[in-house]
């Protein structure tokens, strides 16, 4: 492996000023130019697909990852001419997960974080006297969606695997093995895989133990700014680069995020509910909160990230119009609108928004979505906007968990599809008791990979830059009466989680026993 830590890669000369931020994320990756002076010049997309072949796994084809990213880097490059790049920088989906031969060929699919076929040894963990001491020290929540309780399944599930892997990396890691020819995992990507001491920066020896496996099975620790000076003959040939194009190792797409939309100083929390949805704030030291509600995951040496995220945000809401209010009869803005004329609250009704399952700040597979409260009275429109404020009060627990880690929350930065509409709008800033400032024309992941990226190769002096560049655009202040009621419903919501846990685990049992159809 060549590679140069960060400032050592300073590129020579004017005309490279283009930083390529390549965002893997789970269903498609998104290779982004961008000028140094945070110009968008050019972009390009190559999705693929998540496939569920059992009940709990969600895996993907390494090989069509691969080639996306590749397809997406060349079809930049010819946009705007190799001669201006000044490099490439990742972002990835976190929690990723793979089994690699000797020869470092792929011998499973990816196990992405949406598989929960590990949920049996996630709940075990996290009720063991290890559980909460584990993710103080890793920074990653017990749940399934960890490398950490993956791995305890393949040990557990598949013995023949086990024992022929010669190394467990995540996606990330192999496709820059195959672009650049290094085997690394940047700081972001181990923090939370679970097996990674996020004060010491090393694997956490009792996490491998339970694993069963051995730090050598492992790509080597680096930091996000970690530069690999060369790119294999394959590499160069797939995107039309260079072979000397730099190739910053780059983040997790959740720390990126908060950098793409200018979160990255303490006191100042990104907020991002698309389909699922989540919210974090910078900070300049790891921790995690006594009860172990938030996750704590690196950006830089000096900048980790620390929040939750959540498995049901706009999705809840699509499943509301789909099957309660009559399908496409209304748009969706329109189904938001009628339920913005019903008084915060939705006349005492709740709803769990947990039909994906949930993770912050609970942590656990078992829950199950439901209505609480509901009357003859109800209408559509109540059902509608207690779906939306379920997901704003669950957003609204992590921030009580971010709290009480001891958190300075100021100022919160939100965006998302969903963000769109004055109800999301407006719930959000209710929920949350604070004001939320909304942005525009940003690009997240793939603007804070730049920036990492550019930082790395010394090109601007501080990814703080990015709080300058991406001002608040419009503030939505809580309306007192309104953030009133959710003060007061939301112990209510959250203690509903706790009552029902007992009947959400017999039905786990009960479940495969009763299926959806015939």
């Amino acid at each position: 492996m060549t590679a140069a830590e960060t400032g050592a890669g300073t590129v020579a000369g004017t005309a490279r000023d283009i930083v390529i931020g390549v965002d893997m994320g789970t269903t498609a990756t998104k290779a982004v130019a961008w000028t140094v002076d945070g110009d968008l010049v050019s972009s390009a997309s190559r999705g693929y697909p998540l496939e569920e072949p059992h009940p709990g796994h969600a895996v993907q084809d390494p090989d069509l990852i691969l080639e996306a990213v590749y397809q997406a880097i060349r079809e930049v490059v010819e946009q705007i001419g190799a001669e201006r790049v000044a490099g490439l920088s990742f972002s990835s989906a976190m929690h990723s997960l793979m089994a690699l031969d000797a020869g470092l060929r792929p011998l499973t699919p990816v196990v992405t974080w949406a598989d929960t076929r590990a949920a049996v040894q996630a709940e075990r963990l996290r009720a063991s006297a290890a559980g909460l001491a584990l993710h103080r020290r890793t920074g990653t929540p017990i749940h399934p969606m960890s490398p950490l309780t993956k791995l305890i399944w393949f040990r557990e599930q598949e013995p023949r695997i086990r024992q022929e892997a010669a190394i467990w990396a995540g996606i990330k890691d192999w496709v820059l093995l195959r672009m650049c020819g290094a085997l690394v995992i940047d700081h972001s990507l181990a923090s939370c895989s679970g097996l990674m001491d996020i004060h010491r920066l090393a694997w956490d020896e009792e996490a491998l133990s339970l694993a069963g496996i051995r730090a050598e099975q492992l790509p080597e620790l680096v930091p996000t700014t970690t530069i690999l000076e060369t790119m294999t003959e394959e590499g160069a040939a797939a995107t039309g680069l260079p072979a000397a194009t730099p190739v910053v190792v780059g983040a997790g797409d959740g720390p990126l995020a908060n950098l793409g939309v200018g979160a990255v100083r303490p006191g100042v929390a990104a907020c991002s509910i698309g389909t699922s949805g989540a919210l974090r704030v910078a900070v300049d030291r790891p921790a995690v909160d006594p009860r172990g509600g938030v996750f704590c995951y690196a950006l830089t040496e000096d900048r980790w990230v620390i929040g939750g995220a959540i498995n049901n945000g706009g999705v809840t809401l699509d499943w509301v119009r789909s099957e309660i209010a009559g399908g496409h009869e209304l748009t969706t803005a329109e189904l938001l609108d009628a339920a913005a004329t019903v008084p915060a609250g939705s006349g005492g009704l709740l709803m769990l928004p947990y039909l994906l399952s949930e993770r912050a700040p609970h942590w656990s597979s078992i829950a199950r979505g439901s209505y609480i409260g509901l009357t003859r009275a109800h209408r559509t429109e109540h059902l509608v906007r207690a779906a939306v404020e379920g997901v704003a009060m669950q957003l609204a627990l992590v921030l009580q968990s971010m709290r009480a880690a001891d958190l300075e929350v100021q100022e919160i930065r939100a965006t998302g599809g969903v963000m769109q509409h004055p109800l999301w709008q407006q719930t959000l800033a209710d929920a949350f008791g604070a004001p939320v400032g909304l942005l525009e024309g940003q690009e997240g992941s793939s603007y804070g990979a730049a920036l990492l990226g550019m930082q790395a190769l010394g090109l601007i002096e501080s990814i703080d830059v990015a709080a300058q560049r991406l001002p608040v655009h419009e503030t939505i202040r809580p309306h007192p009466g309104d953030s009133a009621v959710y003060r007061a419903l939301l112990p209510v919501f959250d203690e509903l989680y706790d009552a029902l846990l007992p009947t959400h685990t017999r039905l786990r049992r009960l479940t495969p026993s009763l299926p959806i159809s015939f």
